[in-house]
């Protein structure tokens, strides 16, 4: 049911409550991930109700860099073309030593890639939040809460119950919802109430996070990312999107915690590149950078997706993205269990896939981290020594998702698929919106048992005969199965293998 306005009712002495809103799915948090599920939701048919604690979207920057595959779940939420234009290239990022020797040239893709877009992007989150925002509009069934401070939920058998309150006026509601997903950051309110405990799978480091608005181009600043992997005091230099640029500080034993952050001391970090003349400070914030883990994503009917379910040190820039991938899993899941499509069970597949991936990615960010903090003069020497006599080739990993939909299936399944153009011109997800795909010869898919062909129509997948045949090739198969979220459920060679991997599909037992 669509979320409606109702009007207030007055319960009790002086209090004010407003009647409930229905809605399929109830989001907490209105950022990156909230948003993007929020209109992948809305794609898939189903209404959402968003309940916020803030009235805008933060102004300043955060988060800078977003990979191909993000990108291609906006493209699934029709909003990627819009992002596009706002996107600044991510060419290389270098490691120095304290004397400014290169350790390594981590040179990155410039093209699109197999994902149909470029894998290095930067961007200014609040435009991108904008978008985001801008296109729930589309979708007459989604209604937003802002200024709502989520206080408790409650689980019944069908639906959840959660109750909040708006700062602006103490009113009170209640949102009944089939599902709730908890995109409430780092703190979360959510993660809080079902009592899932963060995994800490690394150390804890405090970093000064300076952003600058340039004005004018300052040719002396280094393009792309350096980071300056000097023991006495570890920096990170960023190229930003729109005139802007960032240095990030390692606080180090000794500063003074107080006042690192204001003004006058933090142009004194920055005099070696840039001065007051040349730039204004948009935010200087002090952060601890934190490797976590949530151990439980569900509980019952409430789940749990981004910086609520995990967080990463930035040194891949995949936090933000991370969060994107939580949302492109869940969103095609919800809509099949909502729908009736496949049974509540498919919900446990969510983490069971998405937590050991973004495991990965935690701890290659810890890998590279530890790189650029190595704080032990001696051991920085020994670092510096070993990269420059054996120099390193860094790439940008792509682990597979953890044991879950396609567990009884070898590799490729489980890893992302690329996103072939169709012989009509259109690229692969354009034509398949949140649907499954079939790739493969007209042979082989007119051969597949008639069951198949039920389980194909009963999914409405969409088969492609003769399609992506240079990607076929490449991974070694006839044929292939891409989820709605484009990863790959299973590839093989034969109809007897395609009827098998396509039993895999998970729809409810009529």
């Amino acid at each position: 049911m669509a979320p409606q306005d109702r009007d207030p009712l007055r319960v009790g002495e002086g209090c004010l409550k407003v009647r409930p809103m229905d809605a399929d799915v109830a989001i907490v948090g209105y950022g990156p991930v909230g948003a993007t599920l929020a209109n992948l939701l809305g794609v898939a048919g189903l209404s959402v109700a968003v309940i916020e604690r803030y009235s805008e979207p933060y102004t300043l920057p955060r988060a800078t860099h977003i990979d191909g595959e993000a990108m291609r779940v906006l493209q699934a939420a029709g909003l990627a073309e819009e992002v596009a234009p706002t996107l600044g290239l991510h060419p290389r990022m270098q490691f120095v030593n304290a004397e400014g020797r290169l350790l390594l040239d981590w040179r990155r893709p410039t093209q699109a890639g197999p994902t149909g877009w470029r894998d290095n992007n930067r961007f200014h989150q609040p435009a991108l939040e904008q978008i985001l925002r801008r296109g729930l509009a589309r979708f007459s069934g989604h209604k937003v809460l802002v200024n709502c401070e989520l206080n408790r939920v409650r689980e019944e058998d069908d639906r959840v119950v959660a109750l909040y309150t708006r700062s602006t006026d103490g009113t009170s509601g209640e949102v009944h919802a089939r599902y709730l997903v908890g995109c409430d950051g780092a703190n979360s309110t959510v993660r809080e109430l079902i009592g899932s405990a963060l995994e800490a799978l690394g150390p804890a480091d405090r970093w000064l996070v300076v952003d600058v608005q340039l004005g004018e181009p300052v040719p002396t600043l280094a393009s792309g990312t350096v980071q300056i992997c000097d023991p006495a005091r570890p920096i990170t230099s960023i190229e930003c999107v729109g005139g802007r640029h960032r240095w990030e500080i390692k606080v180090m034993p000794g500063d003074d915690i107080a006042s690192f952050a204001e003004p006058d001391n933090v142009w004194a970090r920055l005099k070696p590149w840039i001065t007051p003349q040349q730039a204004r400070i948009e935010r200087a914030v002090l952060y601890t950078f934190r490797a976590v883990i949530a151990q439980s994503w569900r509980r019952g009917r409430i789940l749990l997706a981004g910086d609520a379910a995990h967080q990463t040190p930035p040194f891949l820039g995949q936090g933000l993205c991370a969060g994107v991938r939580d949302a492109a899993n869940l969103a095609w899941k919800l809509h099949w269990v909502l729908n009736g499509l496949a049974p509540q069970s498919l919900l446990d597949s969510y983490a069971q896939e998405q937590a050991p991936h973004v495991r990965a990615f935690i701890q290659e960010a810890i890998r590279i981290g530890s790189i650029i903090q190595e704080t032990d003069p001696r051991a920085a020497a020994r670092r510096d020594e070993e990269l420059i006599e054996r120099p390193q080739m860094l790439s940008s990993i792509r682990p597979s998702l953890g044991p879950g939909l396609h567990a009884s299936w070898p590799r490729p399944a489980g890893t992302l698929s690329q996103q072939p153009i169709l012989s009509d011109g259109r690229r692969m997800d354009d034509a398949a919106g949140l649907r499954f795909v079939v790739l493969g010869p007209r042979d082989i898919l007119d051969g597949v048992s008639q069951v198949t062909r039920e389980i194909w129509q009963r999914a409405d997948a969409l088969i492609l005969p003769d399609e992506g045949q240079g990607y076929l090739a490449e991974l070694g198969c006839k044929w292939v199965i891409v989820r709605p979220d484009r990863y790959i459920l299973a590839a093989a060679t034969t109809a007897r293998e395609l009827d098998a991997a396509s039993a895999l599909i998970p729809l409810s037992q009529q």
